[in-house]
């Protein structure tokens, strides 16, 4: 259970209620992390260009990156 509440989507905007609707697509529900962050929107569009970029970037193969994405959260404690 985080400290900050995230924001709900009665609380959110037209263009935060999209994101976060982008955010269940991908992954099945709406992470609680990108709730927090939306609470501040630098925050929050920082995150998703690095997200973006990290997906576009063809330096290794999506395997390696899915392998390198999972090694780091097992190592910091992410469940995502």
């Amino acid at each position: 259970m985080a400290r900050i509440d995230g924001l709900d989507d009665a609380q959110a905007g037209f263009v935060k209620r999209l994101v976060f609707r982008s955010a269940a697509r991908r992954t099945g529900a709406v992470p609680s992390p990108l709730r927090i962050m939306a609470r501040n929107p630098a925050v929050m569009w920082a995150a998703g260009l690095f997200e973006v970029g990290f997906d576009r970037a063809r330096t290794l193969e999506p395997r390696h990156k899915d392998l390198a994405c999972l090694k780091a959260a097992s190592m910091i404690g992410c469940v995502f």
